[in-house]
């Protein structure tokens, strides 16, 4: 039997439905009822509809959109002093991370002007289902799942289209009230609102709404108990009600899967270096030792003057600043790990971050100056302003050196 979407108090529904705003809706699969209640998640209503409609419905299960690592986030206040950070650096994670920290202090300042810390809803959610004994789950996918399929899905101009837009909206100070997010949440204007970025970026939607929606959707259905109240972002309500008309087996091991890095890609990475060191050792062929020797010389200003540079820009330690010269123009030739990456693990080791720093970290990503205090915020300093240092180093020595072959 297929799924119906029942708004409430719908005549057609076999169950007594209860009253509610806009924000809510059932719907019935297969003789079970699931009871949607689209949040936004900076908003002091939807924490309250959020308890409203669990202790009066009094579901069987509670699925909430959280993963793991965003509910413990969350939930743990001393969370960040489990993070190793070197750790991070060394499975180069550190881009998502930083990721991470700008929406988290984009989202922070919207709870900020409205007085209410982001996601509250959805732990209110827990904490609703703990007091009356419902058992709750973390329905989302992985946020670095997430991250990094999204990243590998975009092309390198959306790529720095998106870091720009980020980058932006970390220096924004949104004006929004509670009448602004109601809106927001009417199914009209998300609808509008997913559409225009589906026309912007394909290939993000893709990852961060539609395989999301198909994610959550499949992790009700494995619910226990006949009745399931699930607490979701009002933009994926409308995704989920089609993903419910339209069951179907869903293999969420293909969604949870982070791509491999394409063989273009690989080609291009192993090419440069082989290309630089190719020519290299042709100069010295065709016009000796000396010349070769001038043109490695080049190539290592080249790389380490931009990254030196980037590393003061970011006010890095000392020996962070002085070992970048001698970095850059090694990694470059290396595409397995970058002098980013390097560089932030020696900062983090040089001068680490302080417990207080990492609770603060989200609202001094909001701050320009406060970028330079924080010392975690340097070391993502470090790690963006020497990878670029880097990528302009090998550009002009890439150059040089090439065309000194003809």
């Amino acid at each position: 039997m297929g799924a119906r979407a029942l708004a409430c108090g719908d005549p057609f529904s076999e169950v007594a439905a209860i009253p509610y705003e806009s924000d809510v809706r059932r719907i019935e699969v297969d003789g079970r009822e699931f009871i949607l209640v689209g949040t936004a998640h900076v908003s002091r209503e939807s924490a309250a509809l959020v308890r409203e409609v669990i202790e009066r419905e009094q579901p069987d299960a509670v699925c909430i959109e959280l993963d793991r690592q965003r509910y413990e986030t969350l939930s743990q206040k001393r969370r960040w002093e489990e993070l190793d950070l070197k750790q991070v650096i060394r499975e180069q994670q550190l881009a998502a991370l930083l990721a991470n920290l700008v929406l988290a202090s984009y989202q922070k300042k919207l709870g900020g002007a409205l007085g209410v810390e982001p996601g509250a809803e959805l732990l209110e959610a827990a904490r609703v289902a703990e007091e009356h004994g419902i058992p709750f789950f973390l329905c989302d996918r992985d946020v670095r799942v997430t991250l990094r399929r999204a990243w590998g899905s975009m092309s390198l101009f959306s790529k720095s289209k998106l870091l720009g837009t980020l980058l932006v909206s970390v220096f924004e100070r949104p004006q929004i009230s509670e009448d602004d997010l109601r809106k927001l949440r009417e199914q009209d204007a998300l609808s509008e609102l997913m559409r225009e970025l589906g026309e912007v970026m394909p290939a993000l939607k893709t990852v961060l709404i539609d395989e999301r929606d198909t994610f959550l959707t499949e992790k009700m259905r494995r619910a226990p108990g006949r009745r399931i109240v699930a607490i979701v972002g009002a933009g994926h309500v409308a995704g989920i009600l089609a993903a419910m008309a339209a069951p179907r087996e869903v293999d969420l091991e293909a969604i949870e899967t982070i791509p491999p890095v394409s063989r273009l890609w690989k080609w291009v990475g192993w090419g440069v270096p082989t290309l630089i060191l190719g020519a290299l050792v042709a100069i010295g062929v065709q016009r000796g030792a000396d010349v070769a020797g001038r043109n490695l010389l080049f190539w290592i200003v080249a790389n380490g003057v931009p990254s030196t540079l980037g590393a003061i820009a970011a006010l890095a330690h000392p020996v962070t600043i002085v070992s970048a010269f001698f970095v850059a123009p090694v990694t470059s030739l290396i595409p397995v790990i970058g002098a980013g990456y390097v560089l932030a693990f020696l900062q983090a080791y040089l001068a680490p971050p302080m417990v207080a720093e990492f609770e603060s970290v989200a609202e001094d990503a909001a701050s320009p100056r406060r970028w330079w205090r924080n010392r975690l915020l340097r070391i993502m300093l470090v790690f963006v302003l020497t990878t670029i240092g880097s990528i302009v180093g090998t550009y002009v020595g890439g150059v040089e050196i090439v065309s000194n072959l003809f």
